[in-house]
Parts: C-alpha cells; structure tokens; sequence
C-alpha cells in the first residue's frame, strides 16, 4: 500500500509524532516497520486503530508518555521506565509497538522482574482453547484433569484422599517391618491360643501391600494413557519417582516365585532389600497434594546454579582445611601425630561436620594450630554456607506465594464448580 505523503503522522494519545516513510521501515518497531508491507486499508486497521488517508496519519489508543519514552529508546539506544509509571504498564506497552523485557536497561529489567514476580503474572500463562479438530474428547480431559489436579474437581479432591492414605498405609508397612521383633512378635502372637485371630496377620499384611501397589498401579497407567504428551508425562520427575517406588514390588514377587519362599537369595539377597527399601519412595507422592512439598521441589529446581555454587564452595574449603588439618595434626609428626588425621579424606569428614557446625565429636584436634585452624574452618562454614541461602530463602518465598496463590485460584474455581 502506497502512503499518499512522504511524511508519516502518528497520534498516540493525542500526541502526534512525524517521520519520513523511509525512517518508519527502518525502526526498531515491529508494528510500525509493518504498516508499509500493508497492502490494504483493511490490513492497515489491523495493526493501528484508525488512518486518515488525506493527512496521511495513523491513530494509536495508547499512552503517549509511554510511547515518547520509547522514542527516546530509538533515537538513543537506551530504554527505561516511565517514572511514576507501573512497570506492568510500560511493559505492556512495549509488548504493543513490539519490543522486548531484552530492550531493557538492566537496572530497568530487574524491577519488571521483581515486579512480575510479586503479582505472578508469568507464572499463569492463558490456557490455549482447544479447537474442535482436536482428537481428544472432553471427558478424557476430565479424566486427566481428575488424576493430576487434585484442586481441579470434587472427585479429583476424593481420589487425592485415598491416594494419600494408601501412600500412609504403605509407609507405616514398610516402616514395621524393619522391627527387629515384628516377625517374632506375629510368631508368637499366632501360637497363642487366645490370640487366634491374629493366626493371619502376615498373610493380611501382604494383602494390604498389594492393595496399595495395585492402586498405584492402576493410577500411574491411567495417567498414563490420557496424558497429552506420552513423552513429557515419562520425563516428569514424580512419574520417575512412581516407577521407582512400583517396579520393586513386582521384581521382588518375581524373585520370590522363582526362587522360593525361604531361598538362600531371597534371605541374603542385597539387592532384593534395596529394591524394597525403595519404596519409600512413594513419600514423596505426598508432592501432589502437600503445598510445602512443591513449593520445596519447585524452589530446587528453580535454585539449581545456587546449589551448584554452595557444592562448589563447601568442596573448595573441605578440599583446603582437609590438607591443612592433615598437615598440622599428623603430617609434622607421623609417629606421635593424631591418627584420626592420618589422610587427608579422613580429615575431609571433620572439615564437613565443623563448617556445618554439626561437630558429632568422634574426631578433634589436640594441637594448638589444629585448634585454631578448627575455628577458622567454623566461621569459614558459616559465611560460606549463609552467602547462597538468602537466593534459595528469596526463591522459597516466592516459589511458595506462587504455588500459593495458584492453589486459591483452583479452590475458587472448585467452589463455583460446586455450587453450580
């Protein structure tokens, strides 16, 4: 489309604002660097809100304080807030004449960042609407919606319920079958006549652990199968952690078919106990349902280089004060030196346990400069150890008034669905 003027008008607000048709090709603007690939007046409306063909002028309802200083970012190369303006304004703003949070001053960019992170706004994108040519039917993503939102529905809250007690139930078997006394206890309890009716307790504890396994069984496929992406449910960590805590439950009755009840293997077999001790696992199903949980998962996902750092800190000072220590307490005198100071791996544990200031005990130095290189290795654990922690506190709150605030919105959405 051909402008009827080498001169190009733009009223934003009611301020105008004049460039030549060259210029306006050339900004940095994706929408106006557009309006000339127009090819009709229809397509033109489009991307402003009125042209009046005769004076050549486009007409923008937006902020023109805003626009001016987006101007300014043209004709300078730096872009920052509007004072006394809301950043979400002026970001919202820039997303219009196509700019990016990246055009930002930095100093600029971190205020939209705490900014949206105080009001949640790039957590909760808007759902996509599902078009009709989609193969999925609506009461597969009831289902979907019912096992992996437990906020979503009433139903949804009702399994999230029993989920949760035979993950309760599982964890109280599993933990009373380490008693050293539990199998005597069923034994003896069994050859009391008066306790006759206990004659079935292992058979009864067996069964109540199947239950549990077939229920999780049974919930992990379902997911399973109406998940949306097959490939995105199996990398999802809980799924990993629901495989873990399942598979052993069916490798351990398969090796007690084969092998036998009172087998040699399944007695002293140590991988056959590290597969049942696995299953404490499904504690942390507990993550679909606890608040804490996710926001404690979330904040170390999100927290990862923090972590990365601590590890790297802690392994930097173990890896000196190990040497020192090793040095001070037996390296000066390998006949009468303290032999809990022998190598330098062995002085790594009494360097983890001071910079923690756990401090069990079992390990000290008795030299004056092994003394003195304890309480610098102390107060070295505790400023090194407090430097991450305020980026890991600032991200766990966060993280918490986010899940937080997601939650309110389910509940909301849960109590009109009920009361209609």
């Amino acid at each position: 489309m051909k402008f009827g003027s080498r001169l190009c008008t733009l009223n934003v607000g009611g301020r105008t604002f004049s460039f030549p048709v060259d210029l306006m090709k050339r900004l940095p603007l994706r929408r106006l660097s557009q309006l000339h690939r127009c090819m009709s007046e229809s397509e033109l409306l489009e991307l402003c809100d009125d042209y009046d063909r005769d004076r050549n002028e486009f007409f923008f309802d937006r902020h023109s304080e805003a626009f001016s200083f987006i101007m300014l970012y043209v004709q300078h190369g730096k872009l920052r807030f509007v004072p006394h303006m809301c950043e979400l304004s002026f970001y919202n703003e820039m997303l219009y004449w196509g700019l990016e949070s990246s055009d930002l001053q930095p100093c600029c960019q971190r205020r939209l960042d705490d900014r949206m992170s105080d009001c949640f706004v790039h957590f909760f994108p808007e759902e996509r609407p599902r078009s009709p040519e989609e193969p999925r039917s609506c009461w597969l993503e009831r289902i979907r919606r019912t096992f992996e939102e437990p906020t979503s529905s009433l139903v949804a809250q009702i399994l999230a319920s029993v989920s949760m007690l035979f993950v309760v139930i599982s964890m109280v078997m599993l933990c009373a079958s380490t008693l050293p006394d539990w199998k005597t206890a069923v034994s003896d309890w069994s050859s009391l006549s008066d306790w006759s009716s206990l004659s079935d307790w292992s058979p009864l504890c067996r069964i109540i652990e199947a239950v549990c396994i077939g229920w999780f069984t049974v919930e992990c496929i379902v997911r399973f199968l109406v998940s949306v992406d097959k490939w995105e449910f199996v990398r999802r960590p809980l799924n990993i952690i629901d495989l873990l805590a399942i598979t052993p439950y069916y490798v351990s009755v398969t090796m007690t078919i084969l092998t036998g009840e009172n087998s040699q293997l399944q007695r002293a077999g140590v991988s056959l106990r590290v597969l049942r001790i696995m299953r404490i696992f499904w504690v942390i199903k507990l993550a679909r349902h606890f608040l804490g949980l996710q926001t404690l998962g979330l904040t170390l996902r999100r927290c990862y280089r923090e972590m990365m750092m601590l590890l790297v800190f802690v392994c930097v000072a173990m890896a000196i004060f190990s040497a020192l220590a090793q040095l001070l307490e037996h390296g000066l005198d390998p006949e009468a030196g303290n032999e809990d100071y022998a190598s330098i791996p062995a002085a790594c544990w009494w360097v983890i346990i001071s910079m923690t200031t756990v401090g069990y005990g079992d390990m000290y130095p008795v030299t004056v400069a092994g003394r003195v290189l304890g309480g610098v290795c102390v107060v070295s654990g505790i400023v090194l150890l407090a430097l991450p922690i305020t980026f890991i506190y600032h991200s766990f709150i966060q993280c918490y008034h986010e899940l937080k605030v997601r939650s309110t919105r389910c509940c909301n959405s849960l109590s009109a669905e009920f009361i209609n």
